[in-house]
């Protein structure tokens, strides 16, 4: 396989999580009685440009269908995290009614939403029917498609080009990452920003985070790594924010090369710095994960099967992508934990994909009371338990495996 960046040929293995079911395809009735499709799920390190990167077998196509069930609105946190955004780019950028904000893979309107509030037009892009259907509904205008240069031409020469983009938790799902990072260079107005919100790989190597690896992430990335394809497809970095989302995430702030005039803030070079001390650029700084993954799921494995031998039952919280990437290369089943709650009504009634595990509405857990709860989504785990509090009235312990295993109350 070839670095899908800059085409070296890639030798260097990060991890092997064996095979596994696209981590979003969650199964109904009827799919539970046929086949699923199951994709190796390896990961590579490009030893010229360090992107680390999945090896080729599912398609974009195959991963954001039209019945895609992550919808960003249903966490509080996120919501938060999401106005505070708006709040703080309307003010550091002067928005206003006068300028167009884009967001790229908008969902359901979970941004946007607060930048229509403040009467900014702006244009949400979401292939997936099921979110951009749910984003419409709040009003919010939504191109249906696969975001790179072709659409992006297409877009400008209809008057839509953009003061501001935004493109959260995406970067590191496309597979034709130059096609979609050079989208943005014409997208832009010569003096506009574009930011980018996503897991930071030095989080994911130094904290054992091998859950958030799905086949929906095409790559894993570091600023370092970034600054090449950005510069490389005609955007330049000027500030680098470090946000504790998702496990530890970078916002990046990118505008023309071309064209854009913004000082570069010290705060890039210091990251840059960072990352290359602690060994981002050498082979040497990947070498041991998969011996540490393979620790915490064992660990993890063992937790459950004591938990079984001792008659206690063991549900879960959060039927989310890196639960599954945990329960399918562990080889976790129902007969482990009984079911995951989740207050996504597009995810409840369904099943987990590889595990089969049934997803259940939140209110199962005060009929169940199950003796521990697994939080799958453990970078929300403060908000889960803090709404999940009244499990205490039959003591019920939360778990979770990752970044290492914790038991607590």
């Amino acid at each position: 396989m070839k670095c899908r960046h800059c085409g070296s040929h890639l030798q260097l293995s990060l991890v092997d999580l064996g095979s596994a079911p696209p981590s979003n395809a969650y199964l109904t009735d009827t799919s539970l009685h046929a086949p699923e499709k199951w994709f190796p799920l390896k990961v590579l390190v490009c030893e010229q440009c360090w992107l680390v990167q999945t090896e080729d077998f599912a398609s974009a196509d195959e991963l954001f269908d039209a019945e895609y069930a992550y919808f960003s609105g249903f966490s509080s946190s996120w919501l938060r995290h999401s106005e505070r955004y708006v709040t703080d780019m309307v003010a550091r950028f002067e928005l206003g009614a006068s300028h167009h904000v884009v967001e790229v893979a908008a969902n359901d309107g979970y941004l946007l939403q607060y930048v229509m509030a403040r009467g900014i037009p702006c244009t949400g892009v979401e292939p997936t029917a099921s979110t951009a259907a749910a984003a419409r509904s709040k009003g919010i205008p939504v191109v249906e498609e696969f975001f790179g240069v072709s659409l992006a031409k297409a877009m400008v020469a209809k008057g839509r080009s953009a003061d501001l983009t935004t493109a959260n938790n995406v970067l590191a799902h496309v597979p034709d990452i130059n096609d979609f990072v050079a989208g943005f260079t014409y997208l832009l107005n010569p003096q506009g920003v574009s930011t980018f919100e996503f897991p930071h790989l030095l989080r994911l190597i130094v904290e054992n985070q091998f859950d958030t690896i799905y086949h929906e992430h095409f790559s894993y990335l570091s600023l370092s790594t970034v600054e090449k394809v950005f510069e490389h497809n005609g955007l330049s970095i000027f500030d680098v924010e470090e946000l504790n989302t998702h496990g530890g995430s970078l916002r990046v702030y990118a505008q023309r090369r071309d064209t854009g005039s913004r000082p570069r803030s010290v705060r890039v070079d210091e990251l840059l710095q960072r990352e290359a001390q602690l060994g981002v650029l050498k082979a040497e700084f990947y070498n041991q994960f998969q011996v540490r993954t393979n620790d915490l799921k064992d660990g993890f494995l063992d937790f459950l099967l004591q938990a079984r031998r001792a008659g206690k039952q063991v549900a879960a919280y959060g039927a989310a992508a890196k639960g599954n990437t945990l329960m399918n290369y562990a080889g976790i089943r129902p007969d482990l934990i009984t079911f995951v709650a989740d207050k996504s009504p597009a995810k409840q009634g369904k099943f987990m994909p590889g595990s089969r595990i049934p997803i259940v509405g939140e209110h199962v857990l005060s009929v169940a009371k199950p003796d521990y709860i697994v939080i799958l989504p453990w970078n929300l785990k403060e908000e889960i338990a803090a709404q999940l509090d009244y499990t205490s009235a039959w003591e019920a312990q939360f778990v979770t495996a990752v970044p290492e295993l914790r038991i607590f109350r």
